[in-house]
C-alpha cells in the first residue's frame, strides 16, 4: 500500500481544485485544454496512480456542481493514468507523459465515450470516433501548455526539486530540522 504524505495530499487537492476551477477557461464544447495540462503536471509530479485520482476526483466534482456530462471523467481519467505510466515507463520524459494523455485522452478515452454517451446518457447520432477529433485536438493545446511550463520548470531546476520533496515528503522536511538541530 502506497503511503501518502501531507504534502503529497495537498498537492493532489491543490490540482483538483485549481482543474476544476480552470476547467471552463478556454474551454469549448467537447474540448477541456485545462484538465489536460492538469492531467500532465499530476501526472510528472505525483505518478499514474494519483494523477489518475485527481482525474476522477476533477471529473466527480465538475459532473456535481456544474453539470458536465460523463466526458468528464471518460476524457480525463485514461489520460491521466497513461500519462503517469509513460512518463515513469521513459524514466522521467515529459514528452511522454503529453503522448501518454494524448492516446489516452484523445483515443481511448474519446471511443470510450462514445457508448457512455449513447447507452448511458442517451445521447443518439454518436458514431465510435465521433469525440476522437476534438479530443484530440484538446489534449494538444493542454498537451503543448503542459510541455511549455514543464519543461521550463524542469529548465531552471525546480520540477526536480518539487517531485523529491513530493515524494520524500515528511522524511525530508525531518532530515533538515535535525541538520539544523544539530
Amino acid at each position: 500500500m502506497k503511503r501518502y504524505n501531507i504534502l503529497r495530499l495537498a498537492v493532489m487537492a491543490m490540482l483538483i481544485a485549481i482543474g476544476v476551477v480552470i476547467s471552463p477557461i478556454l474551454r469549448i464544447e467537447g474540448m477541456c485544454p485545462m484538465a489536460h495540462l492538469i492531467n500532465i503536471t499530476a501526472a510528472v509530479l505525483l505518478g499514474p496512480l494519483d494523477s489518475f485520482l485527481v482525474a476522477l476526483f476533477i471529473g466527480v466534482i465538475r459532473m456535481a456542481v456544474m453539470g458536465i456530462p460523463p466526458l468528464a471523467l471518460t476524457g480525463a481519467v485514461f489520460g491521466a493514468l497513461l500519462s503517469g505510466i509513460l512518463y515513469k515507463v521513459s524514466k522521467g520524459k515529459i514528452w511522454a507523459a503529453v503522448i501518454g494523455e494524448v492516446i489516452g485522452t484523445g483515443v481511448i478515452g474519446a471511443i470510450v465515450s462514445y457508448p457512455v454517451m449513447t447507452f448511458l446518457w442517451g445521447k443518439e447520432g454518436l458514431t465510435w470516433f465521433f469525440y476522437v477529433p476534438s479530443f484530440i485536438c484538446g489534449t494538444l493545446i493542454g498537451g503543448t501548455i503542459a510541455l511549455i511550463v514543464l519543461y521550463r520548470l524542469q529548465h531552471m531546476g525546480a520540477l526536480q526539486k518539487m517531485q523529491l520533496r513530493i515524494r520524500e515528503g515528511g522524511k525530508l522536511w525531518k532530515k533538515k530540522a535535525a541538520k539544523k538541530a544539530s
